[in-house]
């Protein structure tokens, strides 16, 4: 079931902003496994990179989606009692 925002776009809105993390963070996840994926499927067919190597890039990469998911979570709305 995908994710769907119901209601009118207000960018104002903590939780609508909130939303549009979660929605970047998922586009940026989905990028690093279909790239990486891709990457180190043709590393595997014995073609490889130049240095710097793929798990170095691959490390970089993996450390700022990791920074981008606990700023999603540091950043999310605190509940009103």
């Amino acid at each position: 079931m995908p994710i769907r925002w119901y209601g009118p776009a207000n960018p104002e809105d903590p939780t609508y902003r909130h939303f549009e993390r979660i929605v970047n963070f998922c586009l940026h996840a989905g990028a690093f496994a279909a790239i990486n994926s891709g990457a180190w499927f043709f590393q595997e067919m014995k073609h490889p990179f130049p240095e710097p190597s793929l798990s170095w890039i691959t490390g970089v990469w993996a450390g700022a989606l990791a920074i981008q998911l606990v700023s999603v979570i540091a950043r999310r709305p605190r509940e009103s009692d």
